[in-house]
């Protein structure tokens, strides 16, 4: 079973290069990140990237931290065996310690990127420069949904990395890994952007990663992934690996979202969510069939909440979001994204389809921890793919369940977990209202809407309160 690992656990930062890293002159500069990747070397005749990572590198910091984490818990017996074998008593605590990188972004104020879980309960935090320079670190802010932090040092003669310009970033783009696995210092590694805008689909977290076969490994997390101009594009974060080890599947949190983290970090200490009242998800081929959908991307509203500003802004349950603050939607996760890390306060547009025409309108941004919900048929868990009614017990609606919707319609009582009505999306305890654009008011009715018919179907549901879409095969 391959597992998500990330890239904090031993300790370190990450690094790319086919040569070593020099560290023979060190040059402190403002800012560092201004030519290519590759040079001759008139001297030894070869291609090198130590120019390069020469300016890059003391941007780079390796990172301790110092935590207490609660005893073991041991009978009374194991108790008295310890405290006669080590002539002590159990220690009520025992420091904990971790490793990890960070990259210095602001020179002028000391401010460092990291990933929240290199720092977390960290009671004390040491940044370790590449010239040596030991410092403690202040903790600015955390934000666990994204993985990033902000620490503050105060030192001079510090080096910042510059940012690439957001979405710069393109697949096959030549990369460059700095940091510090399993605690060895400074260490390179080089290879390609793999893909973009990857979600491990791990709960209620924002993720949009950059994945890259530059070897990353435990340790590394908090590192620097740079471009061949040495501008910083992500904050090296998390593995995918079976042995814990590298397997050239390693992503970054993309600058842009890491950029946004920082600036509220740094003016609240916290990340301000925005929230604009929809239940959401991706639009399948099946989805796409079943409802006549004009597209396969963007985020489809299944459900807008009452009050809410999607309602205030006109949005309705079928319209699909395709555009938002000026960037285009290809996902329910890219929308979630983008409403969740932009400030309460913002009014911004957004651009919507309904009925194959395109629309736009205002949407002001409220505040809300938990923006919106998305369902993904990929996650298995949840709602896989849409397949079909096999496996599951379709009953009429009991006279004693009073659901928000009415009592039209028919229940799913129960749904075999591996079944195809389980794989396709039904779980118990949905209430199914219409197949099509036909509405069911009795198992009868349900019969006759289903009977015969060819193809995915489209099913209109009522799931703890909400309504939503699901294609049906």
């Amino acid at each position: 079973m391959r597992n998500i690992l990330l890239a904090g656990a031993a300790g370190a930062v990450l690094a790319l290069a086919p040569t070593a890293l020099s560290q023979s002159q060190f040059r402190p500069v403002s800012t560092v990140g201004q030519s290519n990747a590759l040079t001759m070397d008139q001297n030894r005749g070869v291609l090198t990237m130590a120019p390069l990572l020469e300016r890059v590198s003391p941007a780079v910091v390796s990172i301790q931290t110092q935590g207490k984490s609660i005893k073991d818990n041991l009978s009374d017996d194991q108790a008295e065996l310890f405290e006669r074998f080590f002539g002590r008593p159990m220690p009520e605590q025992r420091q904990r310690g971790g490793m990890g990188s960070g990259v210095i972004v602001d020179a002028g104020d000391g401010l460092i990127l990291t990933n929240h879980h290199v720092v977390d309960n960290a009671e004390e935090i040491r940044v370790t420069l590449l010239d040596k320079r030991e410092l403690v670190a202040e903790l600015v802010g955390g934000d666990e949904k994204t993985d990033i932090a902000v620490l503050k040092i105060k030192a001079d003669d510090l080096t910042e990395i510059s940012f690439a310009r957001d979405d710069s970033t393109r697949v096959g783009d030549y990369v460059i890994a700095i940091g510090n696995p399993f605690g060895l210092g400074h260490t390179v590694t080089s290879g390609i952007v793999s893909a973009l805008g990857r979600d491990l689909r791990s709960g209620e977290n924002y993720q949009d990663f950059i994945q890259t076969d530059a070897s990353i490994n435990p340790g590394n997390s908090g590192g620097a992934l740079v471009n061949s101009k040495g501008e910083l594009i992500g904050i090296n974060s998390a593995i995918i690996s079976r042995s814990g080890g590298n397997n050239g599947i390693g992503f970054a949190v993309p600058v842009k979202m890491a950029k946004g983290v920082m600036n509220q970090l740094v003016s609240y200490g916290e990340v301000r969510r925005g929230r604009i009242g929809v239940l959401i998800k991706d639009i399948s081929p099946d989805d796409k069939d079943a409802f006549d959908l004009p597209t396969l991307e963007g985020a489809w509203v299944n459900n807008v909440t009452a009050d809410s500003p999607a309602e205030k802004a006109g949005l309705e349950p079928g319209d699909i979001i395709i555009g938002f603050n000026g960037e285009d939607i290809r996902d329910a996760s890219d929308i979630r994204n983008a409403v969740g890390l932009i400030e309460p306060g913002t009014r911004t547009d957004l651009t919507y389809l309904r009925d194959g025409r395109r629309r736009t309108t205002r949407i002001l941004i409220e505040a809300h921890e938990d923006e919106t919900k998305v369902l993904d048929e990929k996650a298995a868990d949840d709602i896989p793919a849409m397949e079909s009614f096999s496996g599951a017990s379709i009953t009429p609606i009991p006279d004693d369940l009073k659901p928000r919707g009415g009592d039209d319609g028919v229940l799913v009582a129960s749904v075999e977990r591996g079944s195809k009505a389980y794989r396709s999306g039904l779980a118990k305890g949905d209430i199914i209202r219409k197949v099509g654009r036909t509405e069911v008011a009795n198992l009868s009715e349900f019969e006759n809407a289903i009977k015969g018919k060819d193809g995915p179907l489209a099913l209109t549901i009522e799931r703890n309160g909400n309504n939503l879409f699901l294609a049906v095969r």
